[in-house]
């Protein structure tokens, strides 16, 4: 399969379920689109001040690959400011949050895994 960027949309979501502020999220592949092998593979914009609020993963797992920006996220309590090339892995039970506290959109890559 082979999809075009402009074959990709994207869905702003407003100060709804875990979400403070804004986010956009780019829907990169459909659960259906990867065979149900992952229930989400999306490229997240958040806002200067918008945030993911914390949130469990039992059973499934997510990824973060930050590309942009500097956020704060908590992975399981632990704090820790993370920027371009860093990743956070939380599953198991365990919960995590993201916020951008720069001074520019954040931006990365959510993977949730079966």
């Amino acid at each position: 399969m082979i999809k075009l960027k402009n074959e990709i949309e994207t869905i702003k979501v407003e100060n709804s379920g875990n979400i403070e502020g804004t986010i956009y999220k780019e829907m990169v592949l459909t659960p259906a689109e990867m065979m149900d092998k992952a229930l989400m593979f999306s490229r997240i914009v958040i806002p200067v001040g918008s945030c993911i609020k914390e949130h469990p993963h039992n059973p499934e797992a997510e990824i973060y690959y930050i590309l942009e920006g500097e956020v704060e996220v908590t992975d399981n309590g632990t704090k820790a400011v993370l920027h371009s090339g860093d990743v956070v892995f939380t599953g198991g039970g365990d919960t995590h949050s993201i916020k951008n506290i720069g001074t520019t959109d954040a931006v990365f890559m959510a993977v949730i895994l079966k």
